[in-house]
């Protein structure tokens, strides 16, 4: 049975939403209202399942108190007793949604992601494959009304992708598309293949919360910035200009190189914008690390070298090994139309874990 949380912050959430709602009423200053309204907005889903269950919750003392009552009519009685199983339902369902919605929320969840997709062992397939996997987000981003520009590209010589980075943009990307962190496994007869033998090959997948300014401080002064021509396919110069940039930053390491553009400044910002990306997920990464204890119970270790789907093309089944999970309508998941399916399940999962890492806390 679903524990609701207790009421006491159930009736604060919803003295804060009146306040707010109040305060937008009144005509705050243009900076408040900005503010409000986006708490406001995140605060309209909780208010929902809150008022739902306690709807819900009403209902069911109402039976129960006409039952109690012995001056309640036979019929009435009757009537009560039959909708109250319907009644203690809807009740643990309203709970449980409750519970899920009030969960705590990903900082990151609402951001616009980085998607960094590379091809690992097999060589021309495992660089078609990339490919593949570029199209399958390509195409589930179209769905989810996102829009997918490519920052870098370093194709394979048979078609695909040696590495590939793009930004998704959109509300919520990033809560979407987080569980494709990983190492993703491809089983398939490839085209030059003459023995019909399946071929096993694997392209790792990086999805990275894009970081605003106010999210990743960088020092100019910690930057090294190069400038060079941009390379195409076989080495033939995309332009004669030295449009291509790569930024080291210097404290970590961490090396960017964008080239798509070919005005120098876009690929600048460009290059910045995935520099704060990559050192923003460091320090989310590492803040993860130093609380691994309340992290257990996630799906995965989000570890980017842990194999955590398996593309059966012979079987026209996918498989995803975190939660057991094989759908078999590979076509559907591999255009990005059934990706939702797999996606829903992992978030579930985690959802799942989450409440009951709850309960042992409790």
């Amino acid at each position: 049975m679903s524990i609701a949380p207790p009421s006491e912050r159930l009736n604060a959430i919803l003295a804060r939403h009146e306040i707010i709602t109040a305060t937008l009423n009144a005509g705050p200053d243009p900076e408040t209202f900005v503010s409000l309204s986006r708490e406001l907005a995140e605060l309209d889903d909780v208010v929902a399942a809150i008022r739902s269950y306690q709807s819900a919750e009403e209902n069911l003392k109402g039976l129960e108190a006409l039952l109690e009552d012995s001056k309640t009519d036979p019929e009435m009685r009757a009537l009560a007793e039959e909708e109250l199983p319907q009644a203690r339902e809807e009740v643990e369902k309203a709970a449980q949604a409750m519970r899920i919605i009030l969960l705590p929320k990903d900082e990151a969840d609402e951001k616009s992601a980085i998607l960094e997709i590379r091809a690992g062992t097999g060589g021309d397939e495992a660089a078609l494959f990339a490919g593949d996997l570029l199209r399958m987000y390509t195409r589930y981003a179209d769905l989810k009304g996102w829009k997918v520009e490519v920052v870098s590209a370093s194709e394979g010589t048979a078609g695909g992708y040696k590495e590939v980075v793009a930004e998704v943009k959109g509300r919520g990307v990033f809560a979407r598309l987080k569980f494709e962190s990983g190492v993703h496994r491809v089983q398939r007869v490839p085209d030059t293949e003459t023995q019909g033998r399946i071929h096993t090959s694997a392209a790792t997948v990086a999805v990275l919360p894009e970081a605003e300014d106010v999210d990743i401080d960088i020092n100019d002064a910690d930057l090294k910035i190069d400038t060079m021509r941009a390379q195409g396919a076989g080495g033939q110069h995309v332009n004669k200009t030295e449009s291509a940039i790569r930024i080291t930053h210097i404290p970590t390491g961490t090396v960017v190189f964008v080239q798509d553009e070919r005005s120098q400044h876009k690929n600048r910002a460009r290059a910045l914008a995935l520099l704060r990306a990559r050192l923003y997920d460091a320090e989310r990464t590492a803040k993860d690390a130093a609380r691994a204890a309340d992290r257990k119970a996630q799906v995965g270790s989000g570890d980017r070298s842990e194999r955590i789907r398996t593309y059966n093309f012979p079987q026209g089944r996918v498989t995803d090994h975190r939660i057991n999970l094989t759908l078999y309508k590979l076509e559907e998941v591999i255009s990005g139309n059934a990706l939702d399916e797999l996606i829903d399940a992992l978030i579930t999962e985690h959802q799942a874990a989450q409440l009951a890492a709850q309960d042992e806390a409790a």
